[in-house]
């Protein structure tokens, strides 16, 4: 924990807007003008573009930028494998699809000095990471910054703090999250996470497929959900520091290590669109019903991957943030299902509306493809008997990866001693009330 790391965590300036053509320099002149790789480079600096797609995808998609940095990526040592600690990387083979309902207590306190890549923790996933398809789930609990710098070949990161704020360094920039705070690093961006309190813990999504976009929003309309201009791009901070740096590559799966002679960070200016973000979940605009019933879950969507299946996402990101409940007539808590997707739940802060307890902050449940779930039977008892007066549910903050397949665990989520043992007993003691009228 640093004073100054809060300090400065606290006192940046952003680019706004998700998905934008975003420019930023560190130095005036440092951006070339009327074109991208001049014969000469501002300042002496070297151009490169970053493509996190292929060149030929539709404009609509394309994403890259363009940096300004003291020297090329291509300036570096060998890699070299190092141990991958608990992170794994689809395809998972460590166990077989499991179809029960599966609930977790928040990850066991770190060793002293774990950093935030030395405490991910993979609970499952689906896909082919080698093929870009799919998806993982990683925890992450850390009570010490990184001295290291870390990029991510395989897939896009979305980190959801859950407890203690984070400073990310990153090669466009600087970003401050902070629980109720999403950050999300696009593949192969380098970054460095520092903690801005004695420990962190939260979630991570993996993201091997689609980039993460903002959903359609169909009959909705042309406003809701997550507004654009919430996202929070960073602008172009750069570190221009000669030593030994470890820099950290994930690559299929594996975690590879190369000792730079200068920090890769070192980018001074930079224009495009695949860049990092911050985006704070209590700007969501929740849509919901203002007569009887709710709409499905889907409608609390922030941000989708998509597939080559229209309306069949890789990964949704859903959360349940702050928000009325007005609905007449109407069982108001998440209603019983069996879902063709599969579902990770996790708790930010609070509670959740459909389980009365036992589903904790920084712990979370997995209901894989068509396992039944719902609200357990002390919330089905008292939403069945409330009173149906406007209700705000402001004490909790909820989220969701909602995905296509289903999530194999790794052998030691399967295992864990945090793992709940007796989740099914929540809907036990659901009475029968069915009443024949003859």
């Amino acid at each position: 924990m640093s004073g100054d790391a809060r300090k400065t965590a606290e006192g940046l300036s952003y680019l706004l807007g998700f998905g934008n053509e975003h420019t930023s320099e560190a130095v005036p002149g440092a951006l070339p003008e009327g074109r991208n790789s001049p014969q000469r480079a501002p300042l002496g600096l070297y151009a490169e573009q970053l493509s996190g797609s292929a060149f030929t995808e539709p404009r609509s998609h394309n994403r890259r930028s363009w940096l300004y940095r003291i020297r090329p990526s291509a300036a570096h040592p060998a890699f070299t494998r190092m141990d991958n600690g608990a992170l794994r990387t689809a395809p998972f083979t460590e166990s077989v699809p499991d179809p029960n309902r599966l609930r977790w207590n928040p990850l066991p306190d770190p060793a002293p000095g774990t950093d935030f890549l030395a405490g991910l923790w993979t609970l499952g996933g689906n896909g082919d990471a080698a093929q870009r398809a799919g998806m993982a789930v990683h925890l992450y609990s850390a009570n010490a910054s990184m001295d290291r710098v870390l990029s991510d070949a395989d897939g896009e990161l979305l980190i959801v703090p859950e407890q203690g704020g984070l400073l990310l360094r990153t090669e466009f920039g600087l970003l401050h999250a902070e629980p109720g705070h999403v950050a999300l690093i696009p593949r192969g961006v380098r970054f460095r996470v520092e903690l801005l309190d004695a420990t962190a813990r939260g979630y991570v999504c993996e993201n091997y497929g689609a980039p993460f976009q903002l959903p359609d929003l169909g009959p909705i309309g042309a406003n809701g959900l997550a507004n654009a201009r919430d996202f929070q791009a960073p602008v172009a901070a750069y570190e221009d520091v000669e030593g030994p740096v470890e820099v950290v590559n994930k690559y299929c799966g594996n975690l590879w290590r190369a000792t730079y002679g200068h920090s890769p960070l070192d980018v001074v200016a930079w224009h495009g669109n695949h860049v990092p973000y911050v985006y704070d979940l209590r700007r969501f605009n929740v849509i919901g019903t203002i007569s009887y019933d709710h709409p499905d879950p889907s409608i609390f969507t922030v941000l989708t991957s998509p597939s080559d299946t229209p309306g069949l996402a890789g990964v949704d990101f859903v959360v349940f943030a702050p928000r009325w409940l007005v609905g007449e007539d109407t069982f108001r808590p998440p209603y019983f299902h069996r879902n063709v997707m599969s579902e990770y739940m996790g708790l930010i802060e609070g509670a959740y509306d459909a389980k009365a307890e036992g589903f904790v902050p920084g712990g979370g449940s997995l209901h894989n493809m068509m396992s039944a779930h719902g609200p357990d039977r002390e919330t089905f008892d008292r939403a069945s008997a409330a009173e149906l007066r406007p209700q705000k549910i402001d004490d909790g903050l909820a989220f969701m990866f909602e995905t296509r397949w289903p999530v194999t665990l790794t052998a030691h989520a399967a295992g864990a001693d945090h793992l709940q043992h007796g989740y099914d007993d929540v809907w036990q003691g659901l009475e029968r009330h069915f009443r024949p009228l003859h």
